[in-house]
Order: structure tokens, then C-alpha cells, then sequence
């Protein structure tokens, strides 16, 4: 299903916004798009302006936000680039990849993109109303907070959006944090008059303990705004929702004994980091993230997660000691998976002759793998499934996507880590080192499907595993959002906000 849908009578639409960066945005938006998807109501999700590494492959052949991605399916709709229609995936700490439409624009350090803005938003309103004429209500979220006093101006991504298409907000906190009230005051008072007005209340998140202990605070803040608390939302453990952009490291409970240890290298430009998901939630895997500073542990398995300038984060793992670690790894009979840039990491060299990640150049790779690659102009987008191509594993399924520039070529192609469905029948992707130890592939996803995941756990050495659907894992944990999120919120008034909104 794409954008594209029958015609709507008339379009219903609330933006969320938030406090600050994480304070549940994605989520309450992922939540109120299950719960008017069960009511009926043809619903989709909206993002103006995103900032993130994390990417998903849209069903129209282009690339948004992972976290609306994920709204999408609570709505039970396929990825579509107009649910995100300007993406910024950052470079560096002053550049940022743009792509307008699920497509590269152009790489535009900050003050240039400040210039941009104008035409990024004439791609914003282009796809606001292709969704609001097909559906019966766009749920909207906002990025950071609508307080930030130096990005106002040609603002696209909060008040600036909701004022141009007059849209109602309601703004959400984490409460966990601390300070709750003060974010929301706080951040109403730097509104303006008409933004002010436009708010039109409050949602308190992730709040655990005794909820009679924050009733004075609330009946203060309905005095001190004269805006209503629309809800107060639960903390909810071991939600398993995709991360729009802060690497995932919550202890996961209810751990059974671990069969393997698997640990992945979290470097300056990590993307796509749901990607581990799977191994960080899965029962029998002992999983954790190494920081910088941070020496390699024992382990059976490392990975190398994708990344966003792979010949700086390269440059940066070696200044950390860890090609060394990795290598010594191998030594004692460790195994090693690479997933897109850490895929390329794991070959003879990097090359970016017309620099598209940073300065141009070539760096040599950590030579794992007999391969390597050169990062050229046209990004490779694509939605693939297939099987796992090593012994012992060519009968397991699995499914994901393509985002890279990259193309590799080398002798170790010869041996490839997967093979895709295609049209001439199956190609191949990725490599497989001579001695079976190092594995690389552009498939992000690679973890996702129980088969697969499986396969590498016992490749990886962990024996028989138990089998774990985490695609059902996802669908239950946004009933259970949903589920939670109409309990705690005030029915009433969401529903004036949003008709079809279920009372009951």
C-alpha cells in the first residue's frame, strides 16, 4: 500500500510536539495511529523535518526516519516517503546529508541548510497535502523542542509547520528526566501568543511510582497554563519499538542463561542501529553496546554496525585500539559480522574519490575480508529478501534493506554472505571470509527474520537457540502501547481533538 489511498471526505490532524529530544514524541504518535487504525479511521503518519541515522527503504523506492517507518505500520500502512518528506542524516558535526523525497538533495553544512529551508518546505507542504486529501486524519510529529529560541526562524519542523497549516498541538514530557514541570511551563512561556494558543495540552510521559503523589503538581500546571493534563502515560518496560536515532542500551530483563556473548562497536557516525535489536533482546544472547574508551571484552561475536562516514569512523576505531582487539578476536577463533559500512570497514580499503562522506580520499580497511569498495553517486535503495549462502544455513530465510553508496568488488565476492531474490532468480550480496570466521553484507535487517537469526546464533557459536519472531514481537508491543496509552489518556477530550478517537 502506498500513499495513495482512496480519497477522504475531510482530513482530521493533531501535532505532537515535545519538550525536548526523546521525551516520547514517536511513541504517543505510534500509539495514537494504532488506536485509530482499530477504530477504523484511515490514518497516517506524519514528520516534516527529521534528523537521523536511522533509516528505512520506502514501498515508493526512497528512505525516511526509522521511527516513522514504525508509525506507519501501527497504522498498518507500508513506508512512504511523503510520511517524512525531508530527512537530514549527519555527516559530521556541521554537515548533514539532506534528502528531500527519500532522495539526496544535497550535503549542506547548518547555516547553508538554514538557506534551504524555504525549499525544503515547499517539499514538506507538497507532501501534506497529498496525505491529508487520501486520509481521514494525519497524526504529525514535531523534532527537539519548538523552544529552541536559534532554529525559529524558517522554522519547518514544529511551530513553524503547525502555524503555516494551522494544526492543533499537544506537548509531551518525559517526566522521567526530572523537571517535568518545568520543561512544560518553560517551554510554553518561549511560544508565542498564536503558539501558545495553538497548544492545546498536556501529556506526561514514562511516569512510574504513585500517580496520587503528582496530583497537586498536576492541578497546579492546569492553573499556572490554563492548559489541560491530557494524560499522565506509564513507564513501560521492554517495549521492543524501534530507536528513532539514541542507540538503545536498557537492560533488558527476564534473561534466561546466555548461550552467547555478542558485543557491537558503537563509533561517532553509527547508523541504523536497530539493526542489533534482535541479538540485544533475545533471550539467549548476552548483548552490549562498547563505547568509546571502552576496551573490547571477551566475546563470541562482535559486530560492526552501519555507519554514516565510514572512513572517519574507521579512522576513529583504529584511535581506539579496536582493529586490534578485532583482530586478536579472530585469532582465538572469534567471529565478526559487518553490516553495511561495517561491512566495507572489514575489506582492503575505503575509497571516496569525490569526497560524498567527508574529505576525499581512500583509508585502508581492516583487510578482513578480500574486498573493497568506492562510494559513488548514486545511492542504493532497495527492499530485499532472500537466504542466508553459508553451510549449514542456506535454507534460512531472510528479509531487509538496502541504504549505501558504496559499491564493493574483490576476489571475496566470491564466496557471499546472502543470496537475494531477483528477477534473473537470485543474486548475491556480501562476503564470507575464506576460514568462515567474517561475515559482511549490505543487508540491513539481517537479524530480523527468526530463521536467519537463528542460523547466526549457532554460526556465531551458540549451539540450538530458541526460536524468537521479533516482527510479532513489534506488532504486540504496539497493541500493548496502544492499549496503555488509551487507558491513561482523557478520552474525552482526545476525542474532541481527533474525531474517531473511541470513546469505549
Amino acid at each position: 500500500m502506498s500513499a495513495a489511498q482512496p480519497a477522504a471526505v475531510s482530513c482530521s490532524t493533531l501535532m505532537v510536539q515535545g519538550t525536548t529530544s526523546d521525551a516520547g514524541k514517536s511513541t504517543l504518535v505510534a500509539a495514537l495511529c494504532r488506536i485509530l487504525k482499530r477504530n477504523g479511521v484511515a490514518v497516517a503518519p506524519f514528520k516534516p523535518q527529521n534528523m537521523a541515522l536511522n533509516s528505512a527503504v520506502t514501498v515508493d523506492g526512497g528512505e525516511i526516519g526509522r521511527a516513522q517507518a514504525l508509525q506507519a505500520l501501527a497504522c498498518g500502512l507500508e513506508a512512504h516517503t511523503d510520511f517524512n518528506p525531508v530527512l537530514l542524516k549527519p555527516t559530521t558535526d556541521k554537515k548533514a546529508q539532506v534528502v528531500i523525497h527519500g532522495k539526496v538533495a544535497a550535503d549542506l553544512n547548518a547555516r547553508d541548510y538554514q538557506e534551504y529551508k524555504p525549499r525544503a518546505m515547499q517539499a514538506v507542504l507538497q507532501s501534506w497535502g497529498r496525505l491529508t486529501s487520501a486520509y481521514e486524519a494525519v497524526l504529525v510529529e514535531g523534532a527537539g523542542s519548538p523552544a529552541e529560541i536559534n532554529l525559529r526562524a524558517r522554522d519547518i519542523a514544529n511551530m513553524g509547520f503547525a502555524e503555516t497549516v494551522d494544526c492543533p498541538v499537544i506537548l509531551v514530557a518525559d517526566i522521567d528526566r526530572g523537571g517535568v514541570f518545568a520543561h512544560l511551563v518553560g517551554t510554553l512561556e518561549l511560544l508565542s501568543p498564536s503558539e501558545q494558543a495553538r497548544v492545546k495540552g498536556f501529556v506526561i510521559n514514562r511516569f512510574r511510582g504513585d500517580i496520587s503523589l503528582l496530583e497537586s503538581g498536576l492541578r497546579w500546571l492546569e492553573e499556572r497554563t490554563g492548559k489541560p493534563v491530557l494524560g499522565v502515560l506509564p513507564y513501560l518496560h521492554g517495549l521492543m519499538l524501534d530507536a528513532e536515532d539514541a542507540i538503545a542500551t536498557a537492560t533488558v530483563d527476564g534473561k534466561k542463561a546466555a548461550k552467547l556473548r555478542a558485543i557491537a562497536l558503537a563509533y561517532p557516525r553509527t547508523s541504523n542501529h536497530n539493526d542489533l535489536d534482535p541479538l540485544r533482546l533475545h533471550p539467549q544472547v548476552d548483548f552490549s553496546w562498547i563505547k568509546p574508551g571502552e576496551p573490547l571484552p571477551p566475546a563470541d561475536l562482535i559486530v560492526l554496525p552501519g555507519s554514516k562516514a565510514v572512513r572517519g569512523d574507521l579512522d576513529w576505531l583504529r584511535a581506539q585500539g579496536w582493529d586490534a582487539a578485532v583482530a586478536r578476536h579472530l585469532r582465538y577463533g572469534g567471529k565478526v559480522i559487518g553490516l553495511c559500512g561495517g561491512y566495507q570497514m572489514l575489506g582492503r580499503q575505503v575509497h571516496d574519490p569525490d569526497g560524498r562522506e567527508g574529505a576525499s580520499g581512500s583509508t585502508a580497511g581492516l583487510g578482513f575480508l578480500d574486498v573493497e569498495t568506492t562510494l559513488e553517486a548514486e545511492k542504493q535503495l532497495r527492499n530485499v529478501q532472500g537466504r542466508l549462502a553459508f553451510a549449514g544455513a542456506t535454507a534460512a530465510a531472510m528479509s531487509g534493506y538496502e541504504i549505501h553508496l558504496g559499491v564493493t568488488r574483490g576476489a571475496g565476492l566470491a564466496q557471499p554472505a546472502v543470496w537475494l531474490a531477483a528477477a534473473e532468480g537470485e543474486r548475491p550480496d556480501g562476503a564470507l571470509s575464506a576460514d568462515g570466521q567474517v561475515l559482511g553484507t549490505y543487508c540491513h535487517g539481517l537479524f530480523d527474520h527468526p530463521e536467519a537469526l537463528s542460523a547466526l546464533l549457532r554460526w556465531a557459536g551458540a549451539g540450538e537457540v530458541e526460536r524468537v519472531d521479533f516482527a510479532a514481537r513489534r506488532e504486540a508491543d504496539l497493541d500493548r502501547l496502544a492499549d496503555s496509552t488509551w487507558a491513561a489518556l482523557d478520552r474525552r477530550r482526545m476525542a474532541e481533538l481527533l474525531p474517531g478517537y473511541p470513546l469505549a
